[in-house]
């Protein structure tokens, strides 16, 4: 082992390693960051008051966030809060705060429309390339004129589906083709 320990080549002494902690590498104020796809067209664009980006985590942490971001079928969806967290492709932002996410109204090529949602509380998770939000805190979803509430909360809009639960209400209003049918056919005072 003597023999091993000194015919074993040296490795020039490595600096010491520096260990990466939490902190800001770069901030950015009153600032707008916009993303574009391979042919050049708008995907999303972040503006805020004061952002921080931490290297360890590649999270960038956002004062007054404001969020857009556009499908590629053209579809809008704006997210705003207090506070939001994005993930270092832009593709999670974690909103907290009075956030906010609404998706516009669309037509699908078929010439369906879809009502604008609203998504409201302290805590939304948006998961932008999958078009999902989550939240494990109390959220209001506003669809058209009807109104949900739920304790948490998730939602998939590819597959159109909300998932709420815990003290669930809902507030359902009629269509108004239905409403307008329902006020010709009712009887006379």
């Amino acid at each position: 082992t003597y023999w091993l320990v000194r015919s074993t080549p040296l490795f020039s002494t490595t600096e010491a390693v520096r260990e990466v902690g939490h902190e800001v590498d770069y901030f950015m104020r009153k600032f707008t960051v916009k993303t574009f796809d391979e042919r050049g067209k708008l995907k999303s664009e972040i503006y805020g008051i004061e952002a921080r980006h931490f290297s360890d985590t590649d999270i960038l942490e956002i004062d007054q966030a404001r969020i857009r971001s556009i499908n590629a079928d053209g579809h809008v969806t704006t997210a705003n809060g207090n506070r939001a967290y994005v993930n270092g492709d832009g593709s999670e932002v974690q909103l907290t705060g009075d956030a906010v996410v609404v998706r516009e109204a669309s037509q699908d090529p078929g010439g369906k429309e879809t009502p604008r949602m609203e998504f409201r509380g302290e805590f939304l998770h948006a998961f932008l390339n999958d078009e999902r939000v989550k939240s494990h805190k109390p959220v209001i979803l506003i669809r058209g004129t009807d109104r949900f509430a739920g304790d948490t909360f998730a939602y998939d809009n590819l597959d159109q589906v909300a998932d709420l639960k815990g003290r669930v209400r809902a507030v359902l209003m009629p269509s108004s083709a239905a409403g307008a049918k329902a006020a010709k056919t009712a009887p006379a005072a």
